[in-house]
């Protein structure tokens, strides 16, 4: 028999263009109480689903996750939970949990970013499994702390956080530094 496996709670940090994989975005969640981060390079699509829940904008015609929500919320289905289950050959597998109004429980098989722009949209729990978080996560202080201005050590997912928080900013120089890190990376440079 199974055990259960040990949950993480995680929340959205931050999502931004892609430096390393121009048309797709980086979404990083955060475990909520230890703090590790996770990239998740998503397409421009899935972004636009999870921005447009996150800001709570309503746009002229529904988006498929949209009408995904709404049917299910017509029939009386809600999500409980999205739950990244699974990380092999750097591929993020997930399932989305949900009741029917006569309590019956299911679940079903998802891509990573369609059942986080599910999980906005219901504002329900975002969760990833122990073996995910130790396996993908990695912590953003105690990485900066040592290297001590070398982007050598950084990953590109680290480095295209950090691209993001610069631009925020509005650091251009020091976002340019971090581009050209990032292009030399990429052999652009």
């Amino acid at each position: 028999m199974d055990r259960p496996k040990m949950m993480i709670d995680l929340s959205i940090i931050a999502l931004s263009e892609s430096i390393s994989k121009p048309g797709n975005y980086a979404l990083i969640l955060e475990d909520v109480v230890g703090k590790r981060r996770i990239p998740l390079i998503i397409g421009a699509s899935e972004a636009q689903a999870i921005a447009v829940a996150m800001e709570k904008m309503q746009p002229l015609r529904p988006f498929t996750h949209d009408l995904f929500y709404q049917t299910l919320k017509q029939t009386g289905v809600s999500m409980k939970e999205a739950i990244i289950t699974r990380v092999q050959d750097e591929i993020f597998y997930a399932n989305i949990s949900l009741l029917t109004s006569s309590g019956e429980s299911f679940t079903l098989d998802a891509r990573p970013s369609d059942a986080i722009a599910l999980a906005v949209r219901f504002n329900c729990p975002l969760r990833a499994t122990a073996e995910v978080v130790d396996v993908s996560g990695y912590f953003v202080d105690d990485k900066t702390r040592d290297k001590k201005g070398s982007y050598a050590e950084y990953t590109l997912a680290e480095l295209e956080e950090l691209l993001a928080k610069i631009i925020k900013k509005e650091d251009y120089e020091s976002a340019a530094r971090v581009r050209d890190a990032i292009d030399r990376r990429m052999g652009l440079k």
